[in-house]
Order: C-alpha cells, then sequence, then structure tokens
C-alpha cells in the first residue's frame, strides 16, 4: 500500500513533464538514414532516422512538404531541420520536419534530378509545347543582372547585328536569396506587358550554386506559361539548368543567345539584293519570251491566214456532210437487201398471216431507222449551220462588209500608222467587193484621241 506521504505520477503525467522539457529543442540539425518511410492519404509522411548506435521517429506535415525541392527514400541520407516534441498517445519523442536536404557530395544533383524527373512527367519538356522563334523580333526583353557581363555582351552583338531593333532590360537578381522569385516575376510582369516578341533569360558562368536559382521550380513553371518565346542562356556551354529544358530555344551562352534572336543585316540586305536581281532578271526572261509569242501570234492571224483557216472549216464541213449521206445511202441499201432476202426466205418457210405481220414489222423498223437518220442529219446540219455563222463572224471579209477596208503598202503589208506613207505613194485599199489602187495625196499624222 502506498505511503500517504508519497506522490503517484499518472503516465500522461510523465509524458507532458518529458515534452516539455524536449520543446526547447526548436531548431535543430540531424543527421541520419532514412528507413521506414510512409506516406498514408493524409499527405504526410512518416520515417524513422536512423544512425550506427540509435535511432527517432521523425514526421514531416503536408503543409512543410509541398515547399520542398527534395523527397526522401529509403535508404538517404540527410540532413533533417525542425523541433524535437512528445507524441503523446504513442509516448514516444519525434523530430518534426520543416526542411530536409540529401547529406553528402551530389546533393544539389540529387534535388535537380528529382524535379526534372517531375516536370518531364508532368510534361515541361514536351516539343509540341515549344514556340518557333519571330525570323526579325522589332522588340526584345533581356531578363538578367544589370551589371554582369553577359547583358553588356547581349546588348553589343544584339546592336551590331540588327542596329534598328528595340531592346528592354529587366533587371533582377541571378543567385542567392530571392533570385528565382525576381526572375520569375520578371517573366511573368514582360508577359502582363505585352508587345514583346521574344525574350532572353539567362547571365553569365559559374557554379552549380549561383546557378541554382535557374533550377527553381517557380522559375521552370513561369518559363513554361509564358506566352512570349524564351531564350534561355544560362551559364557557359557545359552547364545545363531546368530553364534551358523548358525554355522555346536554349543558347549555350548569353553571346550566343544574341545571336540566335536577330539575323545579320549585313547578310540579310545581301540575300534581299540577289533576290531582287534574280527576280528582275527571271521578269525580264518572262517579258521577252510573252513579247516573242505576241509577235508570232500577230504574224499567224493576218487576214489572209484567218481566211484561209476558215474556208479549211468549211471544206471539212461540207466533207463531213458528202460523208454522212454516202454511209446513209451504203446503209439503206443493204437494209432493203436485206428486207427482200429475209422476204422470200419467209414465203417459203412461214404461213401468209405471220408473213404478212412480219413484213409490216419490218416496214415499222425500216420508217424508225428513216426517222432516227433525218434526225441525226438535221442535227449535224444545225451544228453545221451554228458553226459556219460563227466562222462568219470571225472573219475578215464580215468585217469589210460592214464598211472597213484594210490598206496595203507597195510591199503588201498592212498600213497601220499613217506615217509610215507619204505623199505620192501608191497603196492599194481591199474593201469587201474588190480593190482599190489609191495615190497618196497628202499624210496627216495627228491621231485625234477624242
Amino acid at each position: 500500500m502506498l505511503q500517504q506521504h508519497k506522490k503517484a505520477y499518472t503516465v500522461s503525467e510523465i509524458t507532458n513533464v518529458v515534452k516539455m522539457a524536449l520543446q526547447s529543442l526548436t531548431d535543430i540539425w540531424v543527421e541520419g538514414e532514412i528507413s521506414n518511410l510512409s506516406r498514408p492519404t493524409s499527405g504526410h509522411i512518416y520515417f524513422t532516422l536512423k544512425d550506427r548506435l540509435s535511432q527517432i521517429r521523425g514526421v514531416i506535415f503536408r503543409s512543410d512538404l509541398m515547399y520542398m525541392r527534395y523527397l526522401p527514400k529509403n535508404g538517404d541520407k540527410v540532413f533533417l531541420h525542425g523541433r524535437i516534441d512528445v507524441y503523446t498517445r504513442g509516448g514516444y519523442h519525434q523530430i518534426i520536419g520543416d526542411a530536409i536536404e540529401p547529406a553528402g557530395l551530389g546533393a544539389l544533383q540529387i534535388t535537380l534530378e528529382q524535379l526534372k524527373q517531375r516536370l518531364a512527367a508532368e510534361g515541361y519538356f514536351d516539343a509540341e509545347h515549344k514556340k518557333p522563334l519571330p525570323k526579325i523580333p522589332q522588340r526584345i526583353g533581356v531578363i538578367t543582372s544589370s551589371t554582369g557581363a553577359a547583358v553588356r555582351d547581349i546588348i553589343n552583338i544584339i546592336t551590331r547585328r540588327f542596329p534598328n531593333v528595340y531592346i528592354l532590360v529587366y533587371p533582377v537578381l541571378v543567385q542567392g536569396e530571392g533570385a528565382a522569385d525576381e526572375i520569375a516575376r520578371a517573366i511573368d510582369e514582360m508577359n502582363e506587358i505585352g508587345d514583346f516578341d521574344v525574350l532572353i533569360v539567362g547571365r553569365g558562368g559559374g557554379s552549380i550554386e549561383d546557378l541554382w536559382a535557374f533550377n527553381e521550380e517557380i522559375v521552370a513553371r513561369s518559363v513554361y506559361t509564358s506566352e512570349i518565346p524564351i531564350i534561355s542562356a544560362v551559364g557557359h556551354e557545359i552547364d545545363y539548368t531546368i530553364s534551358d529544358f523548358v525554355a522555346d530555344v536554349r543558347a549555350p551562352t548569353p553571346s550566343a543567345a544574341a545571336e540566335l534572336v536577330v539575323p545579320d543585316k549585313t547578310e540579310l540586305v545581301i540575300r534581299i539584293s540577289n533576290a531582287k536581281s534574280r527576280l528582275q532578271t527571271n521578269i525580264q526572261r518572262r517579258l521577252q519570251a510573252v513579247s516573242e509569242r505576241f509577235v508570232n501570234c500577230q504574224r499567224q492571224l493576218s487576214p489572209q491566214i484567218r481566211l484561209d483557216a476558215i474556208r479549211q472549216q468549211q471544206q471539212t464541213v461540207d466533207s463531213l456532210n458528202l460523208r454522212i449521206q454516202r454511209a446513209f445511202a451504203r446503209m439503206m441499201e443493204r437494209w432493203q437487201n436485206d428486207l427482200g432476202k429475209n422476204t422470200q426466205r419467209l414465203l417459203h418457210l412461214s404461213p401468209l398471216p405471220k408473213i404478212v405481220e412480219l413484213q409490216r414489222h419490218l416496214k415499222e423498223l425500216e420508217q424508225q431507222c428513216v426517222n432516227q437518220v433525218q434526225s441525226l442529219l438535221r442535227r449535224k446540219d444545225a451544228d453545221w449551220q451554228t458553226n459556219v455563222a460563227k466562222l462568219n463572224a470571225l472573219s475578215p471579209l464580215a468585217i469589210l462588209a460592214r464598211g472597213y477596208s484594210i490598206c496595203y503598202d507597195q510591199e503588201q503589208k498592212i498600213i497601220k500608222d499613217s506615217r509610215r506613207v507619204k505623199a505620192g505613194d501608191q497603196i492599194q485599199v481591199k474593201l469587201a467587193h474588190g480593190k482599190l489602187t489609191c495615190d497618196v495625196v497628202c499624210s496627216n499624222e495627228r491621231v485625234n484621241r477624242d
């Protein structure tokens, strides 16, 4: 039986005493190896942090986990920052983490690889999302440090290659605390301003720690959502950052970005001049060919040649008509012969009523053939009359019949200009019926254009 002067503590009281004693450890770093890691549907992660001699339980709540670049896994050696607390229901102490980093060499590379894999799975690096760069941009935005060599190189190269372009420099921190936030905000604000054809985002070379701002997720998301095409120009040729993979174009250096963004104006002027010369040469050749064809057409369309062509067509029509008449006569003669032969044969083989009926049927067939041939001849004759009318309308003789005439010089060349003849020359005038030989009394060179 417990003596009256002795006090007994409850388990909860002892646990609370331990909890109050340990709560003073609110800002500590603990190094160890992750094991027994689990992540239930709540989104928190639970694990055991151990070393060679001991172990301690740990937890990172979802509200802190969503801001962490690095997510641990079993077997990782880590540095865990947080505070010591006691889980009263279980009666054990634990560390509540709010930051975690991989321990040992390559910690940043591990963090970088994990972020790269996650963004790749979300489609941030897909080629179909890349936007093409403008051929000749008019307004270029540059997001970089205002004091580094990169901004001077970019401005000098752009103005040397294409001096007519407008450049706006948006100065930002490119390394250290807050640099990633400034870069992302600059990209977003340049998109809000709009009226820019392309953006160059980058800085000069440095260590992986110096370039780390361009590996931050906030920068990657701003680059991905930008409506303006972005050239990423971070570090040297061997340096690769997350922004290089997300951007529309990756330039190995800031100087290379300046050469990519605008063409060389001198080379462009030379190319345009060469294209202009080729175009003029092609146009001259085309005009010469068209002119030669026009002259040939004029030569072929003289009145005599056109009249000969019309007469040849008329002869062709007459020949075809004659051939149709002969063919029809032969066809009718053949049908009559066949009809006589069949009638004689049927008189010997068939009774008289059937013969009479057959003769009547043959007469009807004969009449139908005659009607069809006559209808065909009428259509052909109508077509022939239409073609003759068209040919007469195009005939130079029809033009002469309306009161016009054609004048020829002594070399039988058509006279189109009064300046080709002079007083005393003898010319011939062709009329609709006959010709006139005339002497030129005077030549009036004035042309009435009223």
